[in-house]
């Protein structure tokens, strides 16, 4: 009698296995891309054809064009933040969001396409300098890009590591076309923020200081003193570590931001929607509260119509100290 054969299914388990994990890797969804990551991460990854790094640094922080061309991190490419483009003034109203062609100009321009893997970078100087690149996130991810990241600490924190190489000159970009899918759940305009006023379910916040915020000090570009009625205070400068120039712990952030209740949709403002984009990009980024939004007008555009309602603590003795050149 012949006894059986035996198969060695070692093989074709084994390629069975692989086949089966290709499979499952492909229905999986990509994992998104951190919004923070460090300079270590960027090392790693600095010639993936993917990635495009996006130089942002500007008279915000004390640099611009000038400081690019005396040192970046290779193969980087610049727009200015203040020059470029990332906001225009329409409707007699400065630091608008540009419309949807004029950003895809842009961002074809600054040779961007919709599937890069775009890691924003500031000066990491400050909260204002910070706040250039989180708008510059905020707008690409308005524009539907899905894979977006700012390097913390930004190009001091690449510099601070003497081995990374830093290169000199003017990088020119290849021209994309580049087509928006826009997203618009992430922005709120002046109607979703007269509707918030009334609405106790969607908490309105005040990016800026307390000065502003009281009607004690107001910026050149809004109107009148004071704030949007029912908002709350976050200050865009208590998210930010001036010691290390990152943002604080997460733990620490989650505390800060506590007047904004984590079950409700919410919308940051400031005074041109700059520093709103810190605690947008704080809430939305790093605490993963994906209900908030920005209002890019804020109060240059809120406060252009004199009729829109505006809360505020401002005094005749305010006014006097003003006129008396004794403040603002």
């Amino acid at each position: 009698m012949t006894s059986p054969r035996r198969v060695n299914f070692t093989g074709v388990s084994a390629g069975l296995v692989l086949v089966f994990g290709v499979l499952l890797a492909s229905a999986m969804p990509a994992r998104a891309a951190d919004p923070l990551v460090s300079a270590a991460w960027l090392k790693q990854h600095l010639n993936d054809p993917n990635v495009v790094v996006l130089d942002v640094r500007s008279v915000i922080d004390g640099g611009g064009t000038e400081a690019y061309l005396k040192g970046h991190i290779p193969g980087a490419i610049h727009t200015d933040y203040d020059k470029a483009g990332w906001r225009v003034t329409r409707q007699d109203v400065p630091l608008m969001l540009p419309t949807v062609p004029e950003l895809e100009k842009l961002a074809g321009e600054t040779g961007i396409v919709e599937t890069n893997h775009v890691v924003v970078v500031p000066a990491g100087v400050s909260a204002t300098d910070f706040g250039s690149a989180a708008r510059v996130y905020w707008t690409l991810k308005y524009l539907g890009m899905k894979e977006l990241s700012i390097l913390d600490g930004g190009y001091a924190a690449w510099t601070a590591d003497s081995s990374n190489p830093v290169e000199t000159g003017m990088k020119t970009p290849s021209p994309q076309i580049f087509t928006a899918q826009v997203d618009k759940a992430i922005l709120a305009q002046a109607p979703d923020v007269e509707r918030a006023i009334t609405d106790k379910d969607v908490t309105l916040v005040d990016s800026r200081s307390t000065s502003y915020y009281t009607g004690k000090e107001k910026a050149p570009t809004a109107a009148a003193y004071g704030h949007i009625p029912g908002a709350v205070d976050v200050d865009n400068a208590s998210l930010y570590d001036t010691a290390t120039n990152r943002l604080k712990p997460k733990a620490e952030l989650a505390k800060l931001v506590n007047k904004v209740a984590p079950d409700q949709p919410a919308v940051t403002y400031c005074n041109t929607g700059h520093w709103a984009a810190i605690d947008w990009f704080v809430l939305s980024e790093v605490l993963g509260r994906k209900n908030t939004r920005l209002y890019a007008g804020s109060m240059a555009e809120w406060s252009h119509d004199p009729k829109r309602p505006i809360a505020s603590s401002r005094t005749k003795l305010d006014d006097l100290k003003k006129a008396l050149g004794l403040g603002q």
